[in-house]
């Protein structure tokens, strides 16, 4: 007679083998009903759960997964080359997938790891919560989250300083004079985008200023959604002096926007985008710009994940590294 699997109980249970998974690593997100039926099945099966060979997978796995979520996005680039390269020195191979900010591809991505039994996950997740992601946890396959926080107390996260980048990059702004500044955003779902929405509007509090949601457009991250979210503002704000874009293909959108409404930068419109892209001194005029640290990220998050691979029980970590405003043609005083 075969020895039971995990399969074997969670087909006896009427549940996933992640939630047998769940139960047997004793995992607080499970409901009772689960459990019992999970327990019964164990018992009844007879099933012995081989610690020792999943303590031997884990640390034979030389394999790190990482998810981001739009591989067209050229922040992630420089992201993951720092976390390629602090992999590779460590004797460790990568896994790259992209979401392509999809939740349902995302799942299937982490299932794909799970499986596999990767050593580690790094991940821009698509959203705050996920359950796919407490499933990797519960197998004791440890996962940073990377650009965006995940609401789970056991994940690291490695992260610029949004809020404070966008706080700076409306205030030069006002300290140029401008005092009707539109900002297109990202979703407010993701910590990235509320962070930054969250700076934007701190900025125009401090001096004094109306924040109206009027002056806000938030875009799907993506070019075309820079370019809709700009035209749709300057139509329909016609006291618009200077624009801020949250990230760098919304700025790219947005310039395009710009160009097709005939106007000039910086005498008719300023403009800053976060991110400081290798093109943007390339633009006539050069870009003023929002510089994100993003090899360092990508080291971050790597190396959060190998310490937490060497010390499981460590406290969790959160990390911010620095933004800083990069001033140059693209911004400038309004016309009086």
């Amino acid at each position: 007679m075969s020895t039971p699997t995990s399969q074997d109980v969670a087909k006896r249970a009427g549940v996933s083998i992640a939630s047998v998974s769940r139960v047997l690593n004793d995992s607080p997100h499970v409901r009772p009903a689960v459990k019992h039926k999970v327990l019964r099945a164990v018992k009844a099966l007879n099933f012995q759960p081989n610690r020792t060979a999943q303590r031997l997978r884990a640390r034979q796995s030389k394999v790190l997964g990482l998810v981001i979520s739009d591989i067209q996005n050229p922040f992630f680039t420089s992201v993951v080359r720092g976390i390629e390269d602090v992999a590779y020195h460590n004797g460790y191979s990568l896994v790259l997938c992209n979401s392509d900010e999809d939740p349902a591809k995302e799942k299937l991505y982490v299932d794909v790891m799970r499986a596999e039994s990767v050593a580690g996950v790094i991940i821009a997740s698509a959203s705050e919560a996920k359950p796919h992601i407490e499933d990797l946890l519960d197998a004791q396959i440890p996962v940073v989250a990377l650009d965006r926080r995940i609401k789970d107390r056991r994940v690291d996260s490695v992260l610029a300083t949004n809020a404070q980048g966008a706080y700076a990059a409306v205030t030069h702004l006002i300290g140029l004079g401008h005092r009707c500044i539109g900002f297109i955003g990202l979703p407010l779902t993701r910590t990235t985008g509320r962070e930054r929405f969250e700076g934007y509007q701190r900025a125009l509090r401090e001096k004094g200023l109306t924040v109206s949601r009027a002056r806000v457009r938030i875009s799907d991250a993506k070019q075309q959604g820079g370019h809709d979210a700009a035209l749709d503002l300057l139509a329909s704000q016609p006291c618009l002096t200077a624009l801020f874009a949250a990230n760098n293909l919304t700025t790219l959108g947005a310039l395009d926007a710009i160009r097709e409404r005939g106007l000039e930068i910086p005498d008719d419109i300023s403009i800053i985008g976060f991110d400081d892209m290798p093109w943007a001194t390339l633009l006539q005029p050069p870009l003023t710009a929002i510089a994100q640290p993003t090899y360092e990220l990508g080291q971050q998050a790597a190396e959060l994940l190998l310490v937490r691979l060497r010390d499981p029980g460590k406290p969790v970590s959160h990390v911010q590294l620095n933004t800083a405003l990069v001033v140059r043609g693209s911004t400038g005083a309004p016309r009086q």
